[in-house]
């Protein structure tokens, strides 16, 4: 198969203004760009799709550009249903600077068919209205730009201007692009088929209609049980591992469904479609084995946080749920109970007042019947006596302990 009949199979093709044309088009070395808006000073693994996407192309001989969008990050594309919260333009700006670091990660910026990075403030930066209005404004037609979804999905609701002109400055994006650097073709979600639309009718309309140009969407990645992808435990999963550790970033894909899995290795794995089936069918086979989930939590955490990022998200979680947690390093240890429950005490607290005060347990009761069990663990160690007392002189770094309950519950006491 061909590269676009290789992008179809793995599901991230949607739409296209020129199937045929594209195809010949890539038969020779071209350059193809997508924006990312700087909303926020990191990506997410919502954006992996398209970053992996550019990528893709750059690894059959392409020109990536990653457009940042200095400028229309202070507007933001139009949302389905609100308006978005406005920046300034010192924090587009950072966010932009930041983004770059990020992409590096996927994208190679040296050698042949090394990668662009754009910020769209260069151009519409300096930009007046004056000149917005008598070289664009004109050239679009209010009642074909109501005809975009992203726009006619407001209508009802309310949308402002500044969003509503959001599309055309997206166009003048891809005309400034074509001018620079021949760029032709543009990729982007779905949701981003009307703005390409509009760039193909005005680099035509500027540049005449013999000019080749192309734009092609891939389906936006959903979960199959309707809930949104990119959210754990409804906390963004990032690509600054700042804000995102190794730890969470690996276990968010080895905690990915049987029903989804096979889908996001097609879409978001660089691994042959051979070896992806093989995956596919391993999974199907043995899935408590979670081979497609492993697989694919290690090719993204070590693009992400690096080979040495991952054999720490490896680490922390082998000995999570088979190990002694004693062995990490107390930093590794706050890495992986980043979202356990934590609970401040004074120190010489008895265990079973500990359990109580954290939720372990419901009552005193309760608690002395789970260590006359043998169910509760402090900092490794299994607590034998109902009489035992936490300490901060025995606690990690003499800042926290760890109270497991049973095999897989872990508690965070901090004195």
């Amino acid at each position: 198969m061909n590269f676009i009949e290789e992008l179809k199979w793995r599901g991230l093709v949607k739409d296209c203004t020129d199937p045929e044309g594209l195809n010949e088009q890539l038969k020779k070395p071209t350059v193809i760009y997508c924006g990312f808006d700087p909303t926020a000073d990191s990506l997410h693994v919502g954006h992996l799709q398209q970053i992996i996407l550019l990528r893709r192309y750059q690894n059959q001989g392409h020109t990536p550009i990653a457009l940042c969008g200095g400028f229309t990050g202070m507007i933001g594309d139009p949302r389905p249903t609100t308006e978005r919260k406005l920046l300034t333009h010192e924090e587009v700006l950072h966010n932009a600077d930041c983004i770059r670091t990020q992409l590096a990660k996927f994208l190679k910026f040296e050698g042949a068919n090394a990668a662009i990075m754009e910020n769209n403030n260069n151009w519409l930066g300096g930009m007046s209205l004056l000149d917005f209005l008598r070289d664009f404004g004109k050239l679009f037609n209010v009642s074909y730009m109501l005809q975009k979804d992203t726009i006619k999905k407001r209508l009802d609701t309310g949308i402002s201007y500044t969003e509503f002109s959001y599309t055309i400055l997206q166009a003048i994006d891809w005309l400034k692009l074509y001018q620079k650097y021949n760029c032709q073709i543009q990729i982007g979600g779905s949701d981003q088929w009307g703005n390409l639309t509009s760039g193909t009718e005005l680099i035509r309309k500027m540049e005449g209609e013999d000019a080749e140009v192309f734009g092609i969407t891939s389906p936006l990645i959903t979960r199959s049980d309707g809930s949104k992808f990119g959210k754990s435990e409804g906390k963004n999963i990032w690509l600054d591992p700042a804000r995102t550790n190794a730890y969470e970033f690996y276990q968010f894909w080895v905690n990915t469904p049987d029903a989804d899995i096979v889908d996001y290795l097609k879409r978001l794995s660089l691994r042959p479609v051979e070896e992806i089936e093989m995956l596919a069918q391993k999974t199907a086979e043995h899935p408590e084995e979670r081979a497609g989930q492993k697989a694919l939590a290690e090719e993204l955490t070590e693009l992400v946080h690096g080979k040495e990022g991952l054999e720490k998200a490896i680490r922390i979680t082998s000995t999570f749920f088979s190990g002694n947690i004693m062995d990490l390093t107390p930093e590794e240890m706050k890495e992986g109970l980043a979202d356990a429950k934590k609970t401040q005490i004074e120190d010489g607290t008895l265990v079973i007042d500990a359990l109580v005060a954290s939720g372990i347990s419901k009552s005193k009761g309760d608690a002395r019947k789970l260590i006359q069990q043998g169910a509760v663990s402090v900092n490794g160690e299994k607590v034998v006596s109902l009489e035992s007392v936490l300490k901060k002189e025995d606690a990690v770094s003499q800042e926290f302990s760890i109270i497991k309950k049973g095999k897989k519950n872990y508690f965070v006491v901090t004195f």
